[in-house]
């Protein structure tokens, strides 16, 4: 593998959601969308419902982000190109599958990572700073952070290898994206439970999360390397 190469897939893919406004809205309202539901939280209860706050661990709803970005960019990736005619010349060159897979899936895992990490560090400043020192307190936890910095990149990851796959099935970018979206979903809605109380959060489910997000990782990878067909997106054919 030349990283080399992925690192042009990289450069190309990061210039092109510069240039797409749609991308960069996605990347930015949908982040901040998330942001709603905690913030209310912080800034209505009542120092006295500190107690109670402390039992919970609706941080963990953040993990919504990137669960979603990084889902609607990729699905974005493979398709748009198709669209613009610039699939062709790229995957005619000496660029192999596995350097084109990997240089897109960078592309879209960078920026939603970062992303991911500036919203949450906003919020944990705007609670340290302006929530109750109670309600700030119940909140910040080092559990909780620290789970928040680790599985954020692994379910970037998932999410941008069921994008991609789907981007390289597809015939229209709009539908990829919206099927990035929903394929978003499931993840989504188990983070929300834990956030919730609904699964409860213990350090056995925080491992075999883990665990569970890196066999998945893998297994994207395979998956989408098996649906990236070069000679069917050059060709056209189905």
């Amino acid at each position: 593998m030349s990283f080399r190469r992925v690192g042009a897939v990289l450069r190309k893919e990061l210039r092109e959601y510069r240039r797409n406004g749609n991308i960069v809205s996605a990347m930015l309202i949908f982040p901040f969308i998330f942001l709603i539901q905690p913030l209310i939280q912080v800034f209505a209860v009542p120092s006295s419902a500190a107690g109670a706050i402390r039992h919970e661990h609706s941080l963990l709803y953040l993990l919504a982000i990137p669960a979603l970005v990084p889902a609607v960019l990729a699905a974005y990736s493979v398709v748009a190109e198709r669209e613009q005619g610039t699939l062709e010349p790229v995957l005619t060159t000496p660029v192999r599958r596995n350097e084109f897979l990997l240089g897109k899936a960078l592309a879209a895992l960078i920026p939603s990572v970062v992303v991911a990490y500036v919203v949450y560090g906003a919020f944990l400043a705007a609670v340290g700073l302006f929530a109750h020192p109670e309600v700030a307190s119940a909140l910040l936890r080092w559990p909780q952070i620290l789970a928040q910095v680790l599985f954020t990149p692994m379910i970037a990851a998932w999410s941008i290898w069921l994008g991609i796959t789907i981007s390289a099935r597809s015939t229209d970018a709009r539908v990829a994206q919206q099927l990035g979206a929903l394929a978003s979903l499931p993840t989504i809605a188990v983070t929300s439970l834990i956030a919730f109380n609904v699964i409860p959060a213990s350090f056995a489910i925080a491992i075999g999360g883990a665990a569970l997000l890196l066999a998945l990782d893998g297994l994207g990878w395979r998956i989408t390397s098996m649906a990236f067909d070069r000679e069917r997106l050059v060709t056209g054919t189905r």
